[in-house]
C-alpha cells in the first residue's frame, strides 16, 4: 500500500514537473522538504498526532512551506494530510527525487567497497559506470563494508553488480559442495 500511495502522489507531481518544465526547481523543492522532515521530529509528530485536527495540520504545512516552495508542492502535501497519508511524505519525496534524476539522466549508484575508495578510484568508477549505462551523470553514494574483504557492490536502481571476494568464495564453496554431493 505504501509503495502505490507514492506512485500515486510522486508521480501526480513529477507530472506536473514535466509538464510546466520545472524539473530543476521541483527536484530542488522536494529535497529541501525532505530534509526538513528528516531535521524536525517534532513536526513528524505534530503532523501524525491523532488529537490533531486534520485542518490545523494542513495550517501547519501551508504557513511552514506557503511562498517557500511551489504552491503544486505544498498542494500536494496539504492533499496528502487530508487523505491522511502524512506517514508517507518521505517515500513520496524519494519516489519524485528517483523520477526527476531519471529523466534527467541521472544515475544513483550505491557503492560499497571493503575499503575507504580514493578520489580516483570514485572517478574511475564513475567514468566506467557512465560508459556501460544509458545516464549522462553517475551520482555515488559510497558505503564501507569490510566483510566483503575486497571488490565492489554497485547498485542502481534494481541492478545489482556484486564482485566482492566475499560473493566469489560463496559461490566458489557452493560449487564445490555441489561437486562433493
Amino acid at each position: 500500500m505504501a509503495k502505490q500511495v507514492s506512485k500515486t502522489y510522486g508521480n501526480a507531481l513529477f507530472e506536473v514537473a514535466v509538464e510546466n518544465h520545472t524539473l530543476d526547481e521541483t527536484l530542488d523543492e522536494v529535497i529541501f522538504v525532505k530534509q526538513t522532515f528528516l531535521e524536525n521530529e517534532e513536526l513528524n509528530r505534530l503532523l501524525l498526532h491523532p488529537n490533531i485536527t486534520v485542518e490545523e495540520k494542513i495550517k501547519v504545512i501551508e504557513n511552514i512551506y506557503k511562498g517557500q516552495v511551489s504552491d503544486e508542492l505544498t498542494g500536494l502535501m496539504t492533499m496528502m494530510v487530508a487523505k491522511n497519508h502524512m506517514k508517507d511524505f518521505i517515500s513520496v519525496f524519494d519516489y519524485v527525487i528517483d523520477a526527476i534524476k531519471e529523466e534527467k539522466g541521472i544515475g544513483v549508484a550505491h557503492i560499497t567497497s571493503a575499503s575507504e575508495l580514493s578520489k580516483e578510484q570514485r572517478a574511475r568508477i564513475e567514468k566506467r559506470l557512465l560508459e556501460t549505462t544509458k545516464y549522462s551523470e553517475i551520482e555515488g553514494i559510497y558505503a564501507v563494508d569490510k566483510t566483503l574483504i575486497g571488490g565492489l557492490v554497485i547498485r542502481i536502481q534494481d541492478t545489482v553488480v556484486d564482485s566482492s571476494l566475499k560473493t566469489q568464495i560463496a559461490k566458489l564453496s557452493n560449487q564445490l559442495l555441489q561437486q562433493k554431493g
